[in-house]
């Protein structure tokens, strides 16, 4: 008898547990974080790709080749490597400006939506007894 109840305990302190844990991951923060975290990783991975495989072949391969360098990161002086600081300074600089246009974009597209916003009931009513009063003119 006493096993029972102390399995039934073990069971039931399982199925709390499970019930706060799934609570807890399905609360509206935690998964928009995730999101936050899976989409971060995946600009990046872009942002990474566009600094490797566009912008150093356009602006950095003449002063790459002049170095006698083909890889950024290749760039060292005295054991220094200052082409892979050289790098990240310069992803730090596309990110940057990367998401200061996002975030340009997506004010632009706030501020349209506020124009284009409902109006409120005082505005409502106000426009109803203005085309109220044009009624009645006109037909008077």
């Amino acid at each position: 008898m006493a096993n029972r109840q102390t399995r039934a305990r073990a069971i039931s302190s399982v199925s709390s547990f499970a019930y706060g844990f799934k609570a807890f991951l399905m609360r509206g923060n935690v998964v928009d974080l995730a999101v936050a975290v899976v989409i971060g990783a995946a600009f990046g991975a872009v942002v990474t790709s566009f600094i490797e495989d566009i912008i150093t072949p356009i602006l950095l391969n003449p002063a790459l080749k002049a170095a006698g360098a083909e890889n950024i990161a290749e760039l060292s002086a005295g054991g220094i490597k200052y082409g892979t600081f050289l790098a990240a300074v310069i992803n730090f600089v596309v990110i940057g400006f990367v998401l200061f246009l996002l975030v340009r974009l997506f004010e632009r597209f706030k501020r349209k939506e506020e124009v284009v916003a409902e109006p409120t009931p005082t505005e409502k009513l106000d426009l109803t007894m203005q085309q109220l009063t044009e009624t009645i003119e006109r037909k008077l």
